[in-house]
């Protein structure tokens, strides 16, 4: 496994984690000018509508999606 790879599932681990517990700050920082797969977000949307965190989910529905 790549180091890219390892970095990407540890940043995906992160922002489960950081959703999971409502840290708007960490979920910004995670986010910061990154873009995901389509399967990603969604995934992560319904993480976030999970814990009505109206602020997450704004900030995950501003990310852009990988073509």
């Amino acid at each position: 496994m790549t180091n890219e790879i390892q970095h990407s599932i540890a940043n995906f681990a992160a922002l489960e984690t950081s959703i999971a517990n409502g840290e708007e700050q960490s979920v910004k920082e995670l986010l910061a000018d990154q873009s995901m797969q389509e399967l990603e977000k969604s995934y992560l949307l319904d993480l976030a509508k999970l814990g009505n965190n109206s602020a997450i989910i704004k900030l995950l529905n501003d990310i852009p999606v990988k073509k």
